[in-house]
């Protein structure tokens, strides 16, 4: 016998709800880990601009790129989080603008967190 949430189910049931639930949750995890690191890559990436430019110090020159490409994961699971939450292009813009300023994406992280969270015990 095979669980509810391998069976053929008609829209709105239950399970089809559940699993809905858990995509969300899933993307949120992966959303807010892409935030962290994004955040941290980012003020590392800052000192290294203080060490090269009043120091002359480039022993943190590897940061820029690892911000990048971290930060292009982290536009990937903001619009994945965004679109199964719906949220409107400009909530998801300004969503992933935070992981450019410093700090700011411990922030956007935070509010998007409580947003999403609540969002999922208003529906049930």
């Amino acid at each position: 016998m095979s669980s509810p949430r391998t069976t053929p189910t008609s829209p709105g049931s239950p399970s089809r709800t559940d699993a809905k639930a858990d995509q969300i949750q899933t993307r949120l995890i992966g959303y807010r880990i892409a935030a962290y690191a994004t955040g941290v890559m980012l003020l590392v990436l800052t000192t290294s601009v203080v060490l090269h430019y009043g120091f002359g110090d480039q022993r943190l020159a590897w940061s820029g790129p690892v911000h990048g490409f971290l930060y292009m994961g982290y536009l990937v699971t903001t619009v994945l989080l965004g679109t199964s939450v719906r949220w409107r292009p400009g909530r998801m813009v300004l969503v992933a603008l935070a992981g450019t300023i410093p700090l700011m994406s411990f922030v956007a992280e935070r509010s998007v967190t409580r947003e999403v969270r609540g969002r999922k015990s208003g529906e049930r």
